[in-house]
């Protein structure tokens, strides 16, 4: 088991000293860029190409300070137009297209989903096509479904899931294969399994439990979950999920044998992530099951998935699994709880991040 300061924690630093080669770095448009992965993904690519080189993009007010890191602009992946100049004006050579709606938050706005992810998507992906771009737009494991292999799921399968966000990056995955194959554009897509991080709230999707679960034995030694305990489902620590990121963003097109790929990390339950908490935290701490409609959601998604030609073409390889998670999860959260125990409860400004519905 690696110590807490030997984990590949600070990738972003690694990566950084990777400098690009070329006459110059390419110019990167980030949308969604103030989510859990945009955010992280940001600071990666301005660490190694530039702070000038990366435009972060969302529809939401930055925090204060935020636009003094680097270029930030409104940005409606709905609006055609107005994204179009944004490329021109910034002469953007590579886009990160991070704008979706997740996988509980689409089922509550089936409209909203199918808006933002496929016309956003497609819009993108059309403009990659007019200005030669290259684009990376992740995808999911909840592209597959409830006909599909649940063990070692591979790349190529059965997938005809039956949600808005699983139907939308299954349109999205395959606009992009065509435009790739008939149009010359650079697609790339990676299928994320759940994504842990303590630095950012959770955004509507059906594995933010294992984000939850830290703000709650740290503030109450006690937590609801919306799953069953025995839901086993594909994980990963965000820092190996920006590592791959970007990866697949940077490996040469030659290395790619498809245009999408799996990656898996670690896997658990509910009630294995519980018990760990338990031996690194409390043992006294509480878990009760109260599964909602996100239960039905995780029923239909893989419990692990096979990862090879991920892992072969373009080097793929995470190195924190569940014990490691928790260990940084508690660790990083647990001093603004520290901090603010005196008053009761930690403010939303000690833990830099919105109030976590528990």
């Amino acid at each position: 088991m690696l110590p807490l300061k030997s984990l590949r924690i600070m990738p972003r630093a690694a990566l950084a000293r990777q400098l690009s080669t070329g006459a110059r770095p390419p110019r990167v448009l980030v949308t969604g860029s103030l989510g859990q992965l945009g955010s992280t993904m940001v600071s990666t690519l301005r660490a190694k190409l530039g702070q000038e080189n990366v435009v972060a993009s969302d529809i939401r007010k930055p925090a204060r300070g935020q636009r003094d890191l680097g270029p930030f602009v409104y940005a409606d992946v709905l609006n055609r137009r107005a994204l179009e100049q944004i490329i021109v004006d910034h002469g953007i050579d590579w886009v990160v297209h991070f704008s979706a709606i997740l996988s509980a938050a689409g089922e509550r706005n089936p409209a909203l989903g199918l808006d933002v992810n496929i016309n956003g998507f497609q819009n993108v992906l059309e403009l990659a096509r007019i200005h030669g771009l290259r684009v990376l737009s992740p995808s999911t494991m909840g592209a597959f479904g409830p006909t599909t292999p649940k063990d070692m799921t591979p790349d190529l399968t059965i997938m005809r899931p039956n949600t808005i966000y699983g139907i939308s990056k299954v349109h999205m995955e395959l606009l992009g294969e065509y435009y790739c194959e008939k149009f010359g554009v650079d697609f790339r897509s990676l299928r994320y399994p759940g994504i842990i991080s303590a630095d950012s709230p959770p955004g509507g999707g059906t594995t933010d439990y294992a984000i939850d679960i830290f703000h709650a034995a740290l503030k109450q030694n006690r937590y609801t979950c919306f799953l069953r305990p025995e839901t086993r489902l594909p994980m990963a620590y965000i820092d190996d999920c920006i590592v791959g990121t970007m990866q697949l963003l940077e490996a040469p097109q030659e290395a790619l044998t498809q245009r999408v790929y799996n990656v898996h990390a670690c896997d658990f339950s509910p009630e294995e992530l519980a018990d760990e908490v338990r031996r690194q935290h409390s043992a006294d701490f509480a878990i009760d099951y109260c599964p909602d409609f996100r239960q039905g959601i995780a029923d239909t998604w893989p419990r692990t998935m096979a990862d090879e030609p991920a892992r072969r073409d373009w080097g793929w390889n995470p190195v924190i699994g569940t014990t490691d998670i928790v260990r940084i999860m508690l660790a990083k959260l647990a001093p603004a709880y520290r901090a603010s125990a005196a008053p009761g409860r930690p403010t939303d400004e000690a833990l830099g991040a919105e109030p976590v519905a528990l």
